[in-house]
């Protein structure tokens, strides 16, 4: 075996030290996307000091420490915080990069797209001109937002190109993700539906294993979900405030008002001296100085909040379904990075001064508790980005379909698209436009843009 390979070196005339030299190039720009992403992908916070906080960041990390069940606040999610608490949630951080680089590479492998050079530079123009970095840099659920969608795509699609052991990591990923906040456990939801639905036209584009494998990582973050609940709470419940969201989108519309005004003459409802008093937008009413903190927020108000949206939806059924459509239209377009990353987050300070006090000081002196975040030149860049991006990943599913090709890219432009309209009806619909959830997933559609360029450009064969 050894002679012919020396005799072939002779003959092309590569020398042993050229082939060695190769070989070391290689494994060092192997190491290449290994180092720099991680690294660019928290370097936000490395630059602010501190893991970037939001207004819900609080409301998880007292889970741990208040052993009870507040509206849309998973609790998996405030154990993950908790675990890394000791890191000053720099653990957290790495953790999220070091996932990101994963599930990126792993993505582009089952696609033929390995190459470590084309893993950096598609991750750097991901990292520039999406808000993927702020997002990986913060202590918030969204990152997994879209991750979890490339993860079920390759679970479901793929599964015959990932060993067993990357199988198990991908369910207990998604699993996980979708424990971790309604509104992506509700869009990996629609995607396994849809998938079902489309599986009897596309057998050989989707494995029947794998879509049953992605089926099961939404019961199991279902029961993840419940059983972090009653070990914290001692209540095998959902996280509530479903409801609460819901009617904050309907006060928003000028239903619940309309609603007040045709039936408080005949019905007694805790709203009806303020029906002429209502804020303008559900974040005000909820989170801002309203009457809904006199009648004992959700604890006082679920049960009629949970009565005026069933009502409305029978008594409005027109205005209900043109109210739906518009919000569904708004989230789409709302898709800029940062909201809610700026120096107002009190409710997240007084938690962490109050439950992690030795935290204070290097949260207190970060940038962004002084205001130095200004995302007005990240957005001059990432929302026409973000809304190209999300035309083109439809005009490619689109043509597929128009052409009747179902190769992985086409596959992939279509799972995207999918998610990105099952987020934007969810969010839109429940709790109202709002840039922070459209930012959260639409990198993916940068990123499904990018994967075809690379396969195009690239000159590789379509798998089909």
């Amino acid at each position: 075996m050894f002679w012919p390979w020396c005799s072939a070196q002779g003959d092309t005339g590569i020398s042993n030290t050229q082939i060695l030299d190769e070989r070391a190039t290689e494994a060092g720009s192997a190491w290449l996307p290994v180092i720099v992403i991680p690294l660019f992908l928290v370097a936000p916070a490395l630059w602010n000091g501190y893991p970037l906080l939001q207004w819900d960041t609080g409301g998880y990390l007292a889970r741990w420490y208040e052993g009870y069940l507040v509206p849309s606040r998973s609790t998996v999610f405030g154990l993950y915080l908790h675990w890394g608490e000791g890191s000053s949630f720099w653990l957290n951080l790495g953790l999220q990069a070091l996932a990101t680089l994963w599930i990126l590479q792993l993505t582009l492998r089952v696609l033929g797209l390995s190459q470590p050079l084309r893993l950096l530079w598609i991750g750097l123009l991901l990292i520039l001109t999406t808000a993927l970095p702020w997002l990986a840099s913060m202590l918030l659920t969204d990152i997994f937002a879209g991750l979890s969608v490339l993860a079920l795509f390759v679970m479901a699609t793929q599964a015959g190109r990932i060993s067993p052991l990357e199988k198990c990591a991908l369910f207990g990923f998604v699993a996980f993700a979708s424990a971790t906040h309604s509104a992506t456990l509700g869009v990996l939801f629609g995607l396994c539906c849809a998938g079902w639905i489309a599986y009897p036209l596309l057998r050989r584009q989707i494995a029947l294993s794998g879509l049953v494998q992605a089926s099961m990582t939404i019961v199991a973050g279902a029961a993840m979900l419940l059983a972090a609940n009653f070990a914290l709470s001692g209540q095998l419940a959902w996280t509530p405030g479903g409801t609460g969201v819901a009617f904050g989108r309907m006060l928003q519309d000028g239903i619940v008002a309309q609603y007040l005004k045709d039936h408080c003459s005949r019905e007694k409802l805790k709203l009806c001296p303020y029906r002429n008093e209502l804020p303008p937008t559900a974040d005000d009413f909820l989170w801002g100085n309203s009457m809904f903190n006199k009648l004992g927020r959700f604890e006082g108000m679920n049960d009629e909040m949970g009565f005026i949206v069933k009502q409305s939806l029978a008594a409005y059924p027109l205005w209900q379904t043109k109210a739906a459509a518009v919000a569904t239209a708004e989230q789409l377009m709302h898709v800029a990075t940062g909201e809610g990353t700026n120096g107002w987050v009190p409710h997240t300070y007084g938690i962490i001064e109050r439950y992690i006090p030795s935290q204070t000081q290097p949260m207190r002196a970060a940038h962004q508790q002084h205001w130095d975040i200004d995302f007005a030149l990240v957005n001059w860049l990432h929302v026409p980005v973000a809304l190209a991006s999300m035309l083109a990943a439809a005009a490619i599913a689109g043509h597929a379909i128009w052409r009747r090709r179902r190769d992985d890219i086409a596959l992939l432009a279509a799972t995207v698209t999918l998610a990105l309209l099952g987020n934007a009806v969810i969010c839109g619909i429940i709790s109202g436009p709002h840039d922070r959830y459209g930012a959260r997933l639409v990198w993916i559609a940068t990123f499904t843009v990018l994967v075809a360029a690379a396969r195009h450009f690239g000159g590789e064969r379509t798998a089909p």
